[in-house]
């Protein structure tokens, strides 16, 4: 049996856990010889159904604001100590697990740093587990991705541990060896995967439609605010709008707030609901793929998870993304907007007017002949698991879509020093390492 420990850092929303958990499910469904053990601070993981041959082991929660600060959510104490505390908890993990691979979820030393003692402890040799960095799609703006990267040297994290980064997402989208200027050490051991399909929900169109009580002819729109920690602004905007419409005009909706919202906004959006008899709303669902299936138009933030949601479903939509305390959702739906793969309403035009009238174009289109665009590439499990399974040594069917072929060399080297400020031949990492550039000449290689 192999063994795959995942990280999964979740401090703000449910991206981080529901992608990872889905990558976890794809693993043990695709080879009886792997058990996967989950290491993550989600306060929901309880909330969601664990396959067989998965485990997790529950971090102390931290929160991060708005702004990107970190701190202790639930215990009385401090952020330090909080981070000494899952940093312990993840070292013994490991050494008691000794997984055959550690799959890491988006930070290369974890939050905090909280992965770098846990690193620097592995065995060397046979023993030594595989390492994989996972990252989503885009991170955040290239600014702000590259100053925080060289600050925390996470470039040389990857060059000092880790075999492979996956990233689940397409160059032709968001090339992010180009965007943040990976130097050619780290943009030889990217390997883009595809954005992740999700399976379809555990209720058909009609089934969910039913259940909601929506007739089969009648339009409906589907309004989420994913994790909902954030999403007031997005709910409130659109049940302002409805009301500002005239009755006969108003769309059937259904909201589903998120279980991370807090208790005072989500009472306000209850008693903004029950005054508008076209909608009905619920707190939770661990099956939103059965409850945007159900939508003619999806109204919903730009997280990674909820966009591949809407490619998988080739539903028609409109993303208002968060701009804070990242511009990650603002970049993927800008670029997924461009691609005519859904429509955007930017966080700063945000109005239950201009809301509303988006909906409303939006929902005139759904209803006529035009076929939304699709996006090719969403095989991002199955390459996933490929790459992982090949890495510890196991085989599975080959994906249905090959692989682009892996760049040579030359190109890379080209490439990455045709963005990439020139590195000294000697870098000091943190944390003691080192690592020696050679010189190279591009056009010669």
């Amino acid at each position: 049996m192999k063994r795959v420990l995942i990280y999964s850092h979740d401090t703000f929303g449910l991206g981080n856990i529901r992608r990872m958990l889905e990558v976890a499910r794809h693993l043990v469904q695709s080879s009886p010889e792997v058990s996967v053990l989950v290491v993550t601070g989600s306060p929901m993981l309880h909330a969601f159904r664990i396959p067989p041959r998965v485990d997790y082991v529950k971090l102390p929660c931290l929160s991060r604001n708005v702004e990107g600060r970190y701190g202790a959510r639930y215990l009385d104490m401090s952020l330090d100590a909080t981070v000494r505390l899952r940093a312990n908890i993840i070292r013994s993990t490991i050494a008691d697990f000794a997984p055959d691979l550690i799959l890491v979820d988006k930070k290369p030393f974890g939050v905090e740093d909280e992965l770098a003692g846990a690193l620097s402890e592995l065995p060397v040799g046979d023993a030594r587990p595989k390492l994989v960095l996972l990252l989503r799609d885009i991170l955040d703006s290239p600014e702000a991705t590259m100053r925080v990267w060289r600050k925390n040297g996470c470039f040389e994290a990857i060059q000092a541990y880790y075999d492979e980064v996956l990233v689940v997402g397409s160059p032709e989208v968001f090339d992010l060896r180009r965007e943040y200027q990976f130097p050619p050490f780290a943009a030889a051991k990217v390997n883009f995967c595809g954005y992740i399909a999700r399976e379809p929900g555990r209720r058909s169109r009609a089934e969910a439609r039913k259940d909601l009580g929506v007739a089969s002819n009648l339009p409906l729109v589907v309004v989420t605010a994913g994790g909902g920690e954030d999403g007031h602004a997005l709910l409130s905007n659109y049940l302002e709008g409805l009301r500002q419409l005239p009755e006969a005009q108003r769309p059937r909706s259904h909201i589903v707030c998120g279980p991370e919202m807090g208790d005072a906004p989500r009472a306000a959006l209850h008693r903004a609901a029950a005054a508008l008899p076209q909608v009905s709303l619920q707190d939770f669902s661990d099956d939103m793929m059965s409850v945007m299936a159900a939508g003619d138009v999806v109204v919903a933030m730009g997280g990674y998870n909820t966009v591949c949601e809407l490619l998988t479903l080739n539903k028609r939509a409109v993303i208002v993304p968060r701009c804070k305390p990242g511009l990650e959702q603002t970049i993927r739906a800008e670029r997924m907007a461009k691609a005519g793969l859904l429509r955007m309403v930017h966080p700063d035009q945000l109005s239950p007017g201009t809301l509303m009238d988006t909906v409303q174009a939006e929902l005139a289109t759904a209803l006529g002949p035009a076929t939304p665009a699709r996006l090719k590439s969403m095989d991002g499990l199955a390459h996933c698991t490929a790459a992982i399974f090949e890495q510890i040594g196991l085989r599975m069917p080959k994906p249905t879509r090959a692989p682009a072929p892996a760049p040579t060399r030359a190109k890379l080297v080209a490439h990455a020093y045709k963005h990439v400020p020139a590195y000294h031949h000697e870098v000091t990492l943190s944390r003691g390492l080192q690592w020696n550039q050679p010189s190279f000449n591009a056009s010669a290689q």
